[in-house]
């Protein structure tokens, strides 16, 4: 067994801990939802083993690289991220509905890693070696992982918000669900620890593009949405905080800004070329 195995175990560990939490949605047992804790919790600590093991071969052949260089480890890094954040919440909110709308994040990624990209570990390019690597590369994904989290509980909100405005109570499964005033406070929390994430990520992005190409700024298509995912979060906190936005418009701006977020990773190294197509590989 390699890393990429123990990787892929990590995926089904994923499917399975969303499923779990699914079903603790559906029929409120605490036996099944301790279960589905657990297995996230499995999940986390076979990825965090793996991690390292991708370290140590990357050594073991030469490379000697943290695993943060290409768009396989991004994505196991992502998910990595977003299931350490979710359980935070968890633990902090001793709420485990939110599991059935973030996990499935950490899985889709690590599906998409496992089925759609190559795993090799090669050597850096000269653009990528450089210490502002780290810095950019974890930055800029613990708010990632972040916008996630915040994402998933904004669409519980949604559907909260949606059945009650009928003047019908939340019962059944959204009788389980954290009170509206309590997602709201859910939503923006996460995004008070993304945003200065991302925020340090771009800057530590802008010193490392002068380093490789002698620019702290080039309107490349990356920078330019990590700009724009930068304004959306911006104005949601600005919002919130001066104008004093809660509830639905709230949560369609977490909404928004990650699909912002998500284009920004996907959509630039797919549909745009420019210095980070290397992102793609």
């Amino acid at each position: 067994m390699n890393s990429t195995a123990l990787f892929t175990f990590s995926t089904y560990i994923y499917i399975l801990s969303a499923a779990f939490y699914t079903i603790f949605l559906a029929f409120r047992n605490k036996v099944v939802g301790t279960i589905a804790t657990a297995i996230t919790a499995a999940g986390l600590g076979a990825m965090t083993i793996a991690l390292g093991w991708r370290w140590y071969e990357s050594y073991q052949l030469g490379h000697g690289h943290a695993p943060l260089s290409n768009l396989y480890e991004s994505l196991v890094f992502f998910a990595w991220c977003t299931v350490l954040l979710y359980l935070i919440f968890e633990y902090k909110y001793k709420n485990k509905t939110m599991g059935a709308f973030v996990t499935p994040f950490a899985f889709l990624a690590m599906a998409y890693a496992s089925l759609k990209v190559d795993p090799s570990i090669e050597p850096l390019i000269p653009a990528l070696q450089s210490n502002w690597l780290h810095a950019h590369v974890i930055t800029c994904f613990i708010g990632y992982a972040s916008f996630a989290v915040s994402c998933g509980i904004a669409i519980m909100y949604l559907i909260k918000a949606a059945k009650e405005a009928g003047n019908a109570p939340a019962g059944g499964i959204l009788s389980v669900f954290p009170s509206l005033e309590v997602l709201d406070e859910m939503i923006y929390k996460p995004i008070t620890i993304g945003f200065p994430f991302l925020t340090i990520g771009i800057i530590a992005g802008a010193v490392w593009a002068n380093e490789a190409w002698g620019s702290y700024w080039s309107w490349d298509p990356k920078e330019t949405w990590s700009l724009i995912t930068w304004f959306v979060y911006a104005v949601f906190l600005h919002a919130r905080v001066t104008k004093g936005w809660h509830g639905t418009k709230t949560a369609w701006l977490s909404i928004i800004g990650f699909a912002a977020t998500v284009f920004t990773y996907f959509g630039v190294n797919f549909l745009l070329s420019g210095l980070h197509s290397y992102g793609s590989q």
